[in-house]
């Protein structure tokens, strides 16, 4: 059999320092077929600037037959927003590429690239239909986000647990490869990191194999962080949460 063609879809804005770095990292240990797809919200930093460089200096950059690993980007100028773009870039990973497992990331490098063969593997080899990085099972952790942070992330994954289904630990992860088949049934709803809860619920509502895989998250490397800069931003973005987890609850027994 023909292997499967992944792509990793990267939103971004403002991530110039880190793009680069994550890209090659990612194209270091994803074997072909593998495309990695920029979404770019227009970052006055120049991060869409900095991957049309990277794609100039691949290998087989003019060329008219397709690389097997692939850089793409879109830059979006008049829309905003993590779940959108994310979304965009699966339509486009899906209908213009064909791909057959997408994944996606944070890009501020605290997510780590070569964690991505293993979500990979998780549905290749062991047959899940979604991969979720999970920092809160064994072998997983959270480095990178103060102690408020990492209890507040607890707290509603405990919320969600309790409510939704406890096959699942870490429904904030955001480090995701899901079988196309999926997303095609499954579109993201949301406007930030709700996005993940409400997927990863509507998921087993819909009978899919979720499988958690430990991951690490560390420190960002460059920029502002945009999960929260202060407790209020935790808070109300915590709001989002809760009322997705809520959401799904009253959903239960519904189609996803």
């Amino acid at each position: 059999m023909a292997a499967p063609l992944v792509c990793t879809v990267l939103p971004t804005y403002n991530e110039r320092h880190n793009i680069g770095p994550l890209i090659e990292r990612l194209l270091a240990v994803n074997p072909a077929p593998y495309l990695v797809l920029v979404v770019d919200d227009d970052s006055p930093d120049g991060t869409a600037e900095e991957v049309e460089r990277l794609i100039a200096q691949r290998p087989c950059a003019g060329l008219p037959e397709p690389c097997p690993q692939q850089v793409r980007l879109i830059r979006r100028r008049h829309e905003r927003g993590l779940t959108s773009a994310i979304q965009r870039g699966i339509d486009e990973a899906l209908d213009t590429y064909g791909a057959d497992i997408v994944t996606w990331m944070d890009c501020d490098l605290s997510m780590p690239p070569e964690d991505v063969p293993r979500l990979v593997r998780a549905i290749v080899e062991e047959g899940a239909d979604v991969a979720v990085g999970s920092r809160w099972i064994p072998g997983g952790a959270d480095v990178a986000h103060g102690a408020m942070a990492r209890t507040l992330s607890w707290i509603i994954n405990q919320f969600a647990m309790a409510l939704l289904s406890r096959r699942v630990h870490d429904y904030t992860s955001g480090f995701m490869a899901v079988r196309g088949e999926v997303l095609r049934r499954l579109r993201l709803r949301g406007d930030y990191g709700e996005y993940c809860i409400d997927l990863l619920a509507r998921a087993l509502r819909g009978g899919y194999r979720v499988v958690e895989v430990p991951y690490v998250c560390v420190p960002r490397v460059s920029g502002e962080s945009k999960t929260g800069v202060d407790l209020w931003d935790y808070l109300s973005k915590g709001r989002k949460y809760v009322a997705t987890v809520v959401q799904n609850w009253r959903e239960r027994g519904q189609p996803p």
